[in-house]
């Protein structure tokens, strides 16, 4: 290949496109595998990345310029196109390199064919920056609508994080925008294996056991990382553990349950926070190869008990948990910034299959916990149906249980995935 890097990062889109591929675990294997490192391996990373983060302003510029419009390109053209667009649009990369390179990615993996559409193309979008090409495809229209394209994000997204917002407009300016900047790594240092203080980087802004990597890097590189003292994950998802651990429990406190518990950052934080308490935990996940992800998280953990079966039909006893954690699976609209392809798969079609699953893991957690005990409801979105919308139908008509709290985070205010946790205790 006469530019490895460029053809990587087509190859990776088109597993994402084609294969749905998830971007975080294709690209580094590519990149593992054409022995892409150092520059070379960040500049794929941001080419892949912010291509997929940008692809619906992309789309428009393309449908835009395309005689016959984007549903005339053939897919693999399509995502050539796009990440020659977002060289010339939003990276340090000169024009006549960027459609230089794309086109010869074109020629050397798709054929001879759509060469000279490609070269065309890219030519015309590379004589207007970002903002003059915006100006153009949201002009007429209004609101959310013009938010979508200049933002990337489906309409839909738009109008759910608007409502979840409580339609404030300045705040989903913010939330859009902080939804295409990429995360910094987060570390957690779990408790009674690691500290903070034993982790490099910063400290975090609302975990005790968080530490930021300011300048990037590998976090496999990290001693404690590998062998499973510490781990990689947001500041959001420890706050859900740590809500959950800390909630004031009278009487017994030793038998823990993490519900829904793959691929197993929170199960690892949850059972070091509960061996803290001299408690056990039973981290269960209905699908095998997501419970060997939780194996390995908690490998170092001696009081954790990985099973796998459907939360909602376990085996274990009504009444028999002090504490649970219900991280129920989502449409992740709150880790757009980390998920960049999630917001092109998903659709409100999504939410009729997943609203009445978190609805009966949730019913299921509180039959599982004692009296006076504690269930933790958490999803990595903000969409209401999934969060309000869930507590509001289980405890409705219910008296049994008491909704204690309730808390929202936001990348655009507390830097962190968009994460949600509800506390309620039987009565």
């Amino acid at each position: 290949m006469t530019d490895p890097v460029r053809s990587v990062a087509f190859h990776a889109l088109r597993a994402v496109s084609e294969d749905d591929a998830y971007v975080n675990l294709v690209l580094p294997a590519m990149l593992d595998e054409h022995h892409i490192e150092g520059r070379d391996a960040a500049f794929a990373t941001e080419l892949v990345h912010g291509t997929l983060r940008r692809r619906g302003t992309y789309d428009a510029v393309i449908d835009h310029v395309a005689s016959k419009g984007i549903g005339s390109v053939d897919a693999p053209v399509l995502d050539a196109l796009r990440l020659g667009t977002h060289q010339l649009l939003s990276m340090r990369v000169p024009p006549h390199a960027a459609v230089s390179t794309t086109v010869d990615v074109v020629r050397r993996e798709i054929g001879h064919k759509p060469v000279h559409f490609a070269n065309a193309l890219l030519r015309k979008i590379g004589q207007k920056d970002l903002d003059g090409w915006l100006a153009i495809v949201t002009a007429g229209l209004e609101g959310h609508a013009a938010r979508a394209v200049r933002t990337s994000h489906p309409l839909w997204v738009v109008e759910a994080l608007h409502e979840a917002l409580g339609g404030h407009g300045a705040q989903i300016d913010k939330l859009l925008a902080a939804d295409n900047v990429p995360p910094r790594v987060t570390l957690v240092a779990r408790p009674g294996l690691s500290t903070p203080e034993s982790l490099p980087g910063t400290p975090g802004k609302l975990s005790p056991y968080a530490r930021v990597l300011d300048e990037g890097g590998d976090p496999g590189e990290i001693a404690e990382v590998r062998d499973g003292r510490a781990g990689v994950q947001d500041e959001g998802s420890q706050l859900v553990a740590i809500a959950l651990a800390d909630a004031m429990l009278d009487g017994q406190d030793s038998r823990w349950l993490d519900l829904c518990a793959g691929p197993g950052g929170k199960a690892a934080l949850l059972g070091a926070l509960a061996a803290q308490h001299g408690a056990t935990l039973v981290a269960n996940e209905v699908q095998e190869h997501r419970a060997e992800l939780v194996r390995h998280g908690v490998r170092r953990l001696r009081n954790v008990d990985v099973t796998v079966f459907d939360g909602r039909e376990g085996p274990w006893d009504a009444g028999s948990f002090d504490r649970v954690l219900v991280d129920a699976p989502c449409t992740g609209l709150g880790a757009l910034r980390r998920r960049p392809e999630s917001r092109w798969r998903r659709s409100p079609g999504d939410l009729d299959d997943l609203v009445p699953l978190q609805q009966a893991l949730l019913t299921r957690a509180l039959e599982l916990v004692r009296p006076g005990g504690v269930v933790a409801y958490a999803t990595c979105s903000p969409h209401v149906r999934e969060t309000r919308g869930v507590v509001d139908a289980v405890t409705s008509g219910r008296d049994d249980v008491v909704v204690e709290s309730s808390h929202q985070w936001w990348p655009h205010v507390d830097g962190t995935d968009a994460m949600f946790c509800a506390l309620l205790r039987r009565r």
